[in-house]
Parts: C-alpha cells; sequence; structure tokens
C-alpha cells in the first residue's frame, strides 16, 4: 500500500480514509497473485499501522539526500538489484523528481508477506523494494492478466504453463535488473511524485505512465530490449 499515517488527522478525515482503505483493500484481494503491484494513496492520513517499516521523516528531503537501508531479503529470496544500482539510476532522473525521497528499503520477505507478494511499494516519504525468488523463476496460480504478461514481456521475461492451473515466470539476471530498475525504482517513484491522484486506478495509470515516460522509454524501450538476430553470411 502507500498510504501515508497522520495521527493527528481529524475524525470525519479518518472515516473517509477507512472507505478509501477498504476500497483499496478490496481491489488488492481482486488482483489476488496476478499482479506484484502494491496497492493504496500516497497522502491519504490513515489511522493504523503502515504494512511496512515506518520511517519517520527527517525534514532533510532533497535530491541525493535519501538512505539506502538492507534487510536480508528471507530464505530463499534474493535482492535482484544492489544500493549502487539505485542510486546510479535515480541519479540519472531530474533532481526535483527526488526531492521528497527520503528512504529506498530493500525489504525481507516474511511468512506473511509471502502470501501477498509485491515488487515494490511507496509509503509517505519512502520506496520499499522486495526480493525475488532465488531461482527467479515466480509460480502463478491464477491466470495471469493480459497487462502482467505483457509487462513482465516488455523487459525480458518469460512465460510458460508448466501444468494445468499453474505458470511461471522466468528472469534473467539481465532482464530482472532492468525490470526492478526502468519499471518498479520508477515506478514507485511516481506514486511518490502523485500529489494529484486519490483513487487507485488513477494512480496506477499515473505510475505506469511515469515508468513508461521516465524508466523504460529513455532507456531504450523495445528496441534495446529486442534479442539480436544472429547474421548468418553466405558465401557463394
Amino acid at each position: 500500500m502507500s498510504f501515508r499515517r497522520d495521527n493527528n488527522a481529524r475524525p470525519q478525515v479518518r472515516q473517509s480514509q477507512r472507505r478509501i482503505a477498504a476500497a483499496s483493500a478490496r481491489s488488492a484481494r481482486r488482483m489476488g497473485p496476478q499482479s506484484r503491484r502494491s496497492v493504496g494513496s500516497r497522502d491519504l492520513a490513515m489511522p493504523f499501522s503502515p504494512p511496512e517499516d515506518w520511517h519517520e521523516s527527517s525534514g532533510e528531503a532533497g535530491p541525493g539526500n535519501y538512505r539506502i537501508i538492507v534487510q536480508e531479503p528471507g530464505e530463499g529470496y534474493r535482492h535482484v538489484v544492489t544500493p549502487a544500482e539505485v542510486r546510479a539510476r535515480l541519479s540519472q532522473l531530474p533532481e526535483h523528481f527526488l526531492r521528497d525521497l527520503e528512504v529506498v528499503q530493500f525489504s525481507q520477505v516474511t511468512r506473511k508477506k509471502r502470501s501477498f507478494p509485491c515488487y515494490g511499494m511507496q509509503w509517505g516519504t519512502s520506496l520499499y523494494l522486495y526480493p525475488l525468488e532465488e531461482s527467479l523463476v515466480e509460480t502463478f496460480y491464477a491466470p495471469p492478466r493480459p497487462s502482467v504478461i505483457n509487462e513482465a514481456r516488455m523487459f525480458g521475461g518469460v512465460w510458460a504453463e508448466p501444468a494445468p492451473g499453474e505458470w511461471t515466470l522466468t528472469w534473467s539476471r539481465k532482464a530482472i535488473k532492468d525490470f526492478y530498475l526502468n519499471n518498479i525504482l520508477i515506478h514507485e517513484l511516481g506514486h511518490l511524485l502523485d500529489d494529484r491522484n486519490n483513487g487507485y486506478a488513477d494512480r496506477e495509470r499515473f505510475a505506469e505512465w511515469f515508468a513508461i515516460e521516465f524508466g523504460y522509454r529513455p532507456t531504450g524501450g523495445d528496441a534495446a530490449r529486442r534479442p539480436k538476430r544472429k547474421v548468418v553470411r553466405r558465401h557463394g
């Protein structure tokens, strides 16, 4: 989720936020295992605990001032990018995009989190990146939506259906780094910058557009990721 907690919120505001939170939770349940996107809204004042480690704002946000926190990924999982790679990627963006960013956390997968896996999340002034299976093979037990299939393919993910009712998504090391650095990281930053939208659909639409415009296209788009064909030279 991407809700911001505010313990000083007025009661009438809290009631409104509870309704929005409930709607977002229903959306998350509908998505089920088909997507590993987080849901929610950046600036809603929520009267409950955040779904991740909460990092209080230091008031010192600014380009390059953010901290990176690395947790152990969890048994059977790995972090697919490094802090240095994240810093290098963010440094390529306009400085004002990072004005509110204070923490990037490489989070740990726990038993509870395995029930609703997620690639990334934004909460307040923090971005969270989650580990992937050590094998780099994800398994789905519900048919992935076309949008999920297409997004993974855009970055080199390979889909298969090894058994009835089971789908797998296999990544190479290069492809998964590309996916996290030029999609997940940028997508979650888009949520952080989105101060106009509150509804789940509108926020996702903006974050997806942001990831395409500032992640996928600037790094070459489809042309840079299309497998290169071998040139067969013929001799007469």
